[in-house]
């Protein structure tokens, strides 16, 4: 039975996705649920599943195309194995003419056709099928050697013969050689399009720069309470959630403090209106190869210690993994980023709109302070609240700064609400 495999339903937000590459090549058996092919949206790599076992049959869209959801992607012969002898890793065309639409033939003419044709011989020798891709393809019969009984060339052998020819670098000539580099060294250069997810990343920064109003407000914490809290319940409390008790729980806590004294800062501009969200989805930005993206924890204020520090972990290594979902990667109301992971000591970062703010986090660096007339040495840590000044006032986003800083420096106000 052949069966189609399509691309997934994307979502509303979502135009088309492009497909980065296939884990699978025509003829290879494939088991029920096995990653066929990636694709990549602005968002996020999707996994497209073999909706059942058997062996591929043909490939419809090659690396780099842009496809739709519904759009047929490959098809797949439902409980068939592989023909013996016969590999088709190339059945798309390709701009060097190297043609090919012969799988499907392939399989009506397998190397045991019995007829006797050896290399060399003209193409009155071949069968009826390679004839044609000879022919379509311009390719001297003589080139291809036949696997069947006595050389015959078949139609897989000339498919086969076309793919090596179109992989194979062509040999430089002695004038193509580069000149040896001179005595400073090599100065190349290397164009690499952008990916969708990169992309997206500049537009939204861009749109964010272009249509809101920004302005970066900063303090400074001391983290000596929280470092000492740490130090004392580490070990039970990841004994007891077998999770590492880390410091974006308590800075998400604190924010959840904030962001309910200041609701302007857990607002955004829809037109000419300002939408005050009554519920609390903080985005937390993960850093991947692919580049930055944002999946949401939904309903922080609702969340304990140990559920925000689960949350989080399982963020971080499905987003590297590339297996985060793209609803979790929608919405959010507020934002939190960590360039202190990567020794940034003070940024000012971009907000993720269409929200209106981002708590910017960076090193813990000790630093000589005065605290009650004396100087003394404390884990110090910058941080930043970029904010659409459009709807949110100098004085609002400098005392929710100062409530994050209170809330950090004395833990116990977060668990009183005071």
């Amino acid at each position: 039975m052949t069966i189609e495999v399509r691309v997934p339903q994307l979502p509303e937000s979502v135009a088309d996705a492009t497909l980065v590459s296939w884990h699978k090549k025509p003829g290879d058996i494939v088991a029920r649920d096995e990653n066929l092919v990636d694709l990549e949206t602005d968002k996020v790599v999707l996994e497209v599943p073999a909706p059942a076992a058997g062996v591929l049959k043909e490939i419809k869209a090659n690396d780099g195309a842009t496809v739709t959801s519904g759009q047929v992607l490959a098809v797949l012969e439902e409980g068939a194995t592989a023909v013996p002898g016969a590999s088709a890793p190339a059945i798309m065309a390709t701009s060097g003419g190297a043609a090919t639409q012969a799988l499907e033939a392939a399989k009506t003419d397998a190397p045991a056709a019995g007829a006797a044709a050896v290399r060399g011989e003209t193409a009155g020798k071949l069968s009826p099928a390679a004839k044609r891709v000879v022919e379509e393809n311009k390719v001297d019969p003589k080139a291809v050697a036949g696997s069947g009984r006595d050389g015959r060339v078949s139609k897989s052998d000339v498919v086969n013969y076309l793919s090596t020819k179109e992989v194979s670098p062509a040999p430089a000539s002695k004038a193509a050689v580069p000149p040896p580099p001179n005595a400073r060294g090599a100065r190349g250069e290397q164009r690499v399009p952008m990916t969708r997810l990169r992309a997206r990343i500049a537009e939204r920064m861009v749109q964010a720069q272009a249509t809101q109003a920004l302005l970066t407000s900063f303090n400074e914490v001391d983290l000596k309470a929280v470092n000492e809290l740490r130090a004392r319940y580490k070990d039970r409390f990841e004994k007891q959630h077998g999770v590492k008790l880390g410091f974006m729980s308590f800075f998400a806590k604190a924010c959840v403090e904030a962001l309910r004294k200041f609701p302007s800062v857990n607002a955004s501009v829809d037109g000419n209106d300002i939408l005050y969200h009554e519920y609390f989805d903080l985005g937390v930005a993960v850093s991947t190869d692919r580049g930055l993206i944002v999946p949401v924890l939904r309903d922080a204020d609702l969340q304990s210690f140990a559920e925000i520090e689960k949350s989080i972990a399982n963020f971080a290594t499905r987003a590297r993994a590339g297996t985060i979902t793209m609803e979790e990667l929608t919405g959010g109301t507020f934002t939190i980023t960590n360039g202190g992971v990567f020794g940034s000591l003070l940024s000012t970062p971009i907000v993720n709109a269409p929200q209106s703010a981002i708590l910017g986090m960076h090193k813990i660096q000790d630093r000589a302070v005065v605290i009650d007339g004396q100087v003394v040495v404390r884990p110090m840590m910058y941080v930043a609240l970029t904010y659409d000044h459009r709807i949110i006032d100098g004085r609002e986003a400098v005392q929710f700064l100062v409530t994050v800083k209170q809330c950090l420096e004395d833990p116990a106000r977060m668990v009183l609400g005071v």
